[in-house]
């Protein structure tokens, strides 16, 4: 099975040795997503919203450049620094969703990348 690696100038670039994702076969697996601007470089953690709806522009924009849209997604895995921030992660994510909602799992962990709150990586179901 051929791969392929997908890489836009309008999500973060890599923090470490990874691609933004990996097309391989039917799915796309993009890698986790912290709250950087990829414009300006900058950390956006001034709130967990402003968090949560930077991840999920960085995400939008990796979909796109797969050819796909956040309704591609079918499995949204999320990790929050504090799991009180779970209602708000999940308004955020309501705005840019819609049903059908990809299958999910929210895990609390002790710390993320660059110490934000919230990170996100995805699987894609790739257009035909």
């Amino acid at each position: 099975m051929d791969k392929k690696i997908i890489f836009t100038e309008n999500a973060p670039k890599a923090i470490g040795p990874y691609s933004q994702a990996v097309n391989a076969g039917t799915f796309t697996f993009v890698s986790g997503q912290v709250a950087i601007n990829p414009e300006t470089g900058d950390l956006m953690n001034q709130s967990i919203e402003q968090q949560a709806e930077q991840v999920i522009k960085n995400l939008t924009a990796i979909c796109n450049e797969a050819n796909a849209s956040l309704d591609n997604i079918v499995k949204l895995t999320i990790y929050i620094t504090d799991m009180n921030d779970f209602s708000v992660v999940n308004e955020v994510m309501q705005r840019h969703f819609k049903e059908p909602y990809p299958a999910r799992a929210t895990v609390e962990v002790s710390a993320l990348p660059l110490g934000v709150n919230v990170e996100m990586d995805a699987i894609l179901i790739n257009n035909d």
